[in-house]
């Protein structure tokens, strides 16, 4: 179930991803990275490079050579890279599905 809070967070990570300074909201801002599809490329890429990080802290725990609190944390980021993404797909379906209601 996606939360306004799980929305805005989305919404915030999608505005970083595109380079987009919430500070200048009102003014005419071009995203530099081209489009949606590049900011969902972006952010596909982000989880898939927390994941990586966390998998590489779980491995260096298990030989002994990281802490625990590192692992938490790289998990932690993981897992908030990925409900963003979610959310993010969850937002695109409801769109999708809201266009397909439009009468013609």
């Amino acid at each position: 179930m996606m939360t306004a809070l799980s929305a805005a967070k989305a919404y915030a990570t999608a505005q970083k991803a595109a380079g987009v300074d919430p500070s200048a909201m009102g003014s005419e801002v071009a995203a530099p990275g081209g489009g949606f599809g590049d900011i969902l490329k972006t952010a596909m890429s982000d989880v898939m490079t927390s994941t990586k990080n966390a998998e590489t802290q779980i491995s260096n725990q298990v030989q002994g050579k990281a802490q625990l609190i590192d692992v938490v944390t790289a998990v932690t980021s993981a897992e908030q890279s990925l409900n963003t993404v979610m959310a993010i797909r969850d937002q695109v379906i409801s769109a999708y599905q809201e266009i397909l209601r439009m009468p013609l």
